[in-house]
């Protein structure tokens, strides 16, 4: 101690034992000189002397001694409670807590310990992740992955004080990227072939990410690329496997160019599985679209998961138009990649189809009118189409000029829609809808149809080809009679009695060269010939009469058809197209069989107004007269029109040399011209029936076309009958023969003859025989009764005006004469009715007013002059001058004859 105990220790158990009062306590510590604090070899006496003043003061020091002393015995007393402390402290620590303080220790450095521990096993862990990682990445663990990468990265910033931890935080963010680029390749497989469980997967680790609207912009270019990459390579494969060669010049080029490097024969298979793949691709997408649907639906509404639904939405909806858009030019380059104008018909009505399947499947992905691919394949087509019309029309040329006018015998219940090129009609079709997809008939109920998506959404494919050429159904049209239907098709050109006149080439089977279709069926003469009569009496069948010509020619019209339904936007120019096989073949009927000079100076009417426009215009808009005219015109011939316009017509067809229209036995080919002239009025039954079908499909603008085509061509059909028949009654009887018999008669006789002259009966039997004819034909054609009626009514007309201008050549006749020749006209028409079944009689008035002109007076005949200009001027005239003659003057008789003179007398 640095004080001495001086007091005793009575005096200090005394202090200790008095209360002492803190804040006097802390006075007396603060009043100590802090020198005493100091170290033991402090000299306190000599301190304290050395304080003294020079000059002592007793009572003074006696004061500062009770302060020395008191601060003396207050420090004694800590020290003493320090001791004892001390004392005590020494026993406790010996006798009870060194072994628990001890433990307390150890056990705060054991935990200091496993913490290290934990620290370094995590460290560790951090450090082996990758692998991990790269096992979920090969699991397609994509949402796995970037939790553990997350959840290490936050593990790791924890112990970044570690150099090898910071080194590891770089190492988890490039892993981080690269899970991201393999998630990438992840979605952009979706796009082929998309798989929910898959596609579930990429979505739930981009929203971890945070990245679902980055997710949705990649998806689109994937899509984009992924269109690209499967028309490429599917066409690649097609230019490479049939240019045959390791050449891998294709690889480096474009796309569009690729395209036109394809075969013809692989270009059906080849459109086929281009079309296959991009469904696979939109029905992805379609797919994709549903699971964002059914998911969006569900998901947490939370603000920012909103926001994200509204741009995936909007982003999916987006992206269909411009898919489908990609689509379609990928198409569209396809399409207009190779000339297709050579293409088989049925290769082409192949085409059509897919592409009209794939335009319904764009409706239903988005509603659109695939505008693209319409204008591509509507140019393709009217290309296409052009040339096969002109190849169609060059081969009804030659069926025309090879026909003989044969009747084709079909079933009496013919009916074009009994012929497959007509089977589409059966099936109504919505004109959006592609011709291989029937639609439900109106009768049954409505119901809901699927949709293409809906069909196929698991499994199978729109394009599967079920298009394949079908095996030709058997068309059960043909008459039993020793011709098969499904006998091999034989050509028009082996059809003749003698093969003497037909050119070697043209024995074998006609096959277009342009379109390789092979020619229709047809019928020998020999089959023909080999039926027992009882088997096939035409006479007694109602049967149509048509030829294998007609039969071309209406396939023609059901092919063409077909192609309308599927092109509507080409459907004028088929029906324009169509109405050219019809006129062709009217003309040819009319050039072969009608046309005549005689017509004119007939003064029958034969040829109608009608008629004779729409002669004139099929020959001025359909028939090639430089052509016809031969090399000798210049081929430039400013009248004809340029070359261009001549492309478009065909030369005027030629009778074949076997057609014989000349031998009175026949009656002048009356069995040829029956045919002929029957089977047209048969082909404009047929369009009849077709009319309002083609109707529908006319564009409104272009309907008034059809309608004219209709009223103005179609309908003068039968008016043909007049002119054909009419060159077989001119020719049939002896007309002339006739008026020579009438001249050697007597007419100004003046006695009432009871007996008619021998020219009736030479007449008569003229008819007789012409009847007897016209049985014989029957047997081999059947004649339908507007023919008979037609012939008949040419035939007695003929002979009425012979009769009136025999009648007109008499040079003096009397009363009695002209009885005479009433008689003569009762005696024909009574026989005569015996004959015909015609009622009445034609131009049998024409005979007897001409009879009873003899009676009229004066001023009668004027007014009959002018009243019948029916009767030529040389008739009227001789009225005048021989009936009149004995009963006027000259005068008169000049003023009758200026009258008739002056009439206009219209061409009849």
């Amino acid at each position: 101690a640095a004080m001495s105990l001086d007091g005793s220790t009575e005096e200090l158990r005394e202090l200790r034992e008095q209360p002492i009062d803190p804040q006097a306590e802390q006075e007396i510590i603060d009043s100590i000189e802090e020198v005493y604090f100091s170290n033991d070899s402090f000299d306190m006496v000599q301190h304290e002397l050395e304080k003294l003043p020079p000059e002592l003061n007793l009572q003074e020091l006696e004061e500062y001694r009770d302060k020395l002393k008191r601060q003396q015995s207050f420090t004694g007393i800590l020290i003493l409670n320090c001791y004892n402390d001390k004392m005590q402290l020494s026993v406790a620590k010996e006798g009870f807590t060194e072994a628990s303080l001890g433990l307390l220790a150890n056990q705060r450095r054991r935990q200091l310990l496993t913490g290290l521990l934990k620290s370094l096993r995590t460290i560790k862990t951090l450090q082996r992740t990758d692998v991990r990682l790269s096992e979920m990445l090969e699991e397609e663990d994509y949402p796995g992955a970037i939790q553990l990468c997350l959840e290490c990265q936050k593990a790791a910033s924890t112990f970044k004080h570690y150099s090898c931890i910071s080194e590891l935080n770089s190492k988890l963010q490039d892993t981080l990227e690269q899970i991201e680029e393999q998630l990438d390749v992840a979605l952009s497989k979706t796009c082929k072939h998309f798989d929910v469980s898959h596609y579930t997967k990429v979505q739930l680790a981009y929203t971890l990410l945070g990245k679902t609207q980055t997710a949705m912009d990649q998806l689109h270019m994937h899509f984009t690329q992924a269109i690209h990459n499967t028309v490429f390579q599917v066409v690649l494969g097609y230019v490479e496997l049939c240019a045959g060669n390791a050449d891998t010049k294709f690889q480096k080029m474009q796309y569009k160019d690729l395209c036109t490097h394809i075969t013809l024969d692989s270009y059906i298979p080849c459109l086929t599985d281009l079309c296959k793949a991009l469904w696979e691709v939109m029905l992805s997408y379609y797919r994709t679209m549903q699971w964002h649907e059914e998911h969006d639906d569900t998901a947490a509404e939370s603000d920012e998961s909103v926001v994200d639904h509204s741009y995936v939405q909007k982003k999916l909806e987006h992206g269909l138009t411009r898919i489908w858009q990609d689509v379609q030019l990928k198409v569209k380059a396809y399409i207009l990649g190779t000339d297709m104008s050579n293409f088989k018909y049925d290769d082409f009505i192949v085409v059509l189809d897919v592409i009209s399947r794939l335009m319904q499947v764009g409706e239903e992905f988005c509603g659109s009118k695939s505008e693209v691919l319409q204008e591509s394949i509507k140019r393709q087509s009217v290309n296409y189409f052009k040339n096969y019309h002109r190849a169609r029309l060059e081969e009804l040329r030659m069926f025309l000029e090879n026909e003989t006018w044969e009747l084709c015998p079909v079933k009496s219940n013919f009916n074009i829609s009994q012929l497959h090129e007509f089977k589409f009609m059966g099936q109504c079709r919505s004109p959006s809808v592609s011709p291989s997809r029937q639609v439900v008939s109106s009768t049954s109920p409505p119901q809901e149809e699927l949709s293409l998506f809906q069909q196929y959404l698991q499994e199978g494919n729109p394009f599967e080809m079920h298009i394949e050429h079908k095996e030709e159904e058997t068309e059960d049209v043909l008459a039993s009679n020793g011709y098969e239907s499904d006998e091999l098709e034989k050509s028009v050109y082996q059809d003749y009695d003698s093969d003497s006149d037909v050119p070697e080439e043209l024995k074998q089977d006609y096959v277009d060269e342009q379109t390789g279709d092979a020619p229709l069926k047809s019928v020998s003469r020999e089959t023909i010939r080999s039926k027992k009569k009882s088997d096939y009496n035409l006479s007694k069948t109602n049967a149509p009469i048509l030829t294998n010509t007609t039969l071309n020619v209406i396939r023609l019209v059901g092919k063409y058809m077909q192609m309308m339904n599927i092109l509507k936007p080409i459907a004028f120019d088929v029906i324009h197209c169509v109405s050219q096989l019809f006129d062709y073949y009217l003309y040819a009927v009319y050039t072969f069989f009608g046309r005549n000079d005689m017509y004119e100076s007939s003064g029958l009417g034969l040829i109608s107004s009608r008629l004779r426009t729409t002669l004139n215009r099929i020959q001025e808009s359909l028939i090639d007269m430089v052509r016809l005219m031969g090399s000798a015109t210049p081929r430039n011939a400013g009248i004809h029109g340029p070359a261009e316009d001549r492309k478009e017509k065909v030369p005027s067809p030629h009778l074949s040399q076997m057609v014989v229209l000349t031998n009175s036995g026949t009656l002048y080919g009356l069995a040829q011209r029956v045919v002929a002239t029957e089977s047209l009025v048969f082909l404009a039954e047929q369009f009849e029936s077709l009319q309002s079908h083609l109707d529908t499909m006319m564009p409104a603008a272009k309907k008034p076309f059809l309608q004219q085509f209709y009223s103005q061509t179609v309908s003068t059909a039968s008016e043909l009958r007049k002119p054909i028949y009419w060159i077989v009654a001119a020719k049939a009887i002896d007309y002339e023969q006739m008026l020579l018999m009438m001249a050697g008669v007597k007419w100004d006789i003046r006695e009432i003859m009871s007996q008619h002259n021998v020219y009736v009966d030479v007449l008569l039997k003229e008819f007789e025989q012409f009847n007897k004819r016209l049985g014989d034909v029957s047997r081999h054609v059947r004649i339908p009764l507007p023919v008979s009626n037609v012939l008949w009514e040419h035939c007695i007309r003929l002979a009425n005006r012979t009769l009136v201008e025999g009648y007109a050549n008499v040079k003096k006749c009397s009363n009695e004469g002209r009885a005479l020749m009433q008689l003569d006209f009762q005696q024909f028409l009574m026989k005569l009715e015996k004959l015909t079944d015609l009622r009445p009689i034609p131009d049998k008035e024409f005979v007897e007013t001409y009879i009873k002109a003899y009676y009229l007076t004066e001023n009668d005949m004027e007014q009959f002059i002018k009243n019948h200009r029916e009767y030529s001027m040389k008739q009227l005239a001789n009225l005048v001058n021989v009936c009149l003659g004995s009963h006027i003057n000259k005068k008169a008789r000049q003023k009758l004859l200026a009258a008739i003179d002056d009439i206009d007398r219209p061409k009849r």
